[in-house]
Parts: C-alpha cells; sequence; structure tokens
C-alpha cells in the first residue's frame, strides 16, 4: 500500500502559523471513484482513504510507515519567509510603487 507524508501548507484564510506544524499520513487510493447513477454522488469502496494519522515530526511518521510495510512518499513544502511589515510602511517616503488612492 501506498501513503504520502506531508506537512498541510497554510489556508489563505490564516495568517497565522495554525494547524501547519504536524505531519500527516494519508493512504492513497486504491480503487477508483465511481458516481451514483441515481444520486451522482461520489463514492469509492476504499476505505483507507478516509484514515488520516497525524504525527508530531516527519521521522515518527516515516518509522509509523516503516514499521506497517508501507510505501511512503513524502511532500516537503517550501514556506516563503515572512517579512514583517508594519502598516506605516504605505505611508512613507521613498516607498517603491505609486499610491494609488
Amino acid at each position: 500500500m501506498k501513503v504520502r507524508i506531508y506537512k498541510p501548507a497554510k489556508t489563505a484564510m490564516q495568517s497565522g502559523q495554525a494547524n501547519t506544524k504536524r505531519w500527516f499520513l494519508e493512504f492513497e487510493q486504491q480503487q477508483p471513484r465511481s458516481i451514483d447513477p441515481l444520486m451522482g454522488w461520489t463514492s469509492s469502496g476504499d476505505m483507507r482513504q478516509q484514515l488520516r494519522l497525524r504525527f508530531d515530526s516527519k521521522e515518527e511518521a516515516i518509522a509509523y510507515a516503516e514499521r506497517h510495510g508501507l510505501e511512503y512518499r513524502v511532500i516537503e513544502n517550501q514556506r516563503a519567509p515572512i517579512r514583517p511589515k508594519a502598516y506605516s510602511d504605505n505611508f512613507k517616503w521613498g516607498r517603491i510603487g505609486n499610491w494609488t488612492h
């Protein structure tokens, strides 16, 4: 069975780093999804797709996968550095770019 180990990216609705410190292990899709002809819902017979394990570190997730004989793939997201900004920088003399208001 194949699994992927990743650290989730922060959502666009967050300004902080909440829920981005932990690592997750998810099983990859084993069976194709099917569409129910009556209701149009998408379903799958693969129950492991609903399972999402949470770990405090990447090493713990890798150790779990190796211990259970799972083929794993590690996905690491690159984060852009956060530059500190101040509201007063919008009005400072010599700023790059024109004032638009």
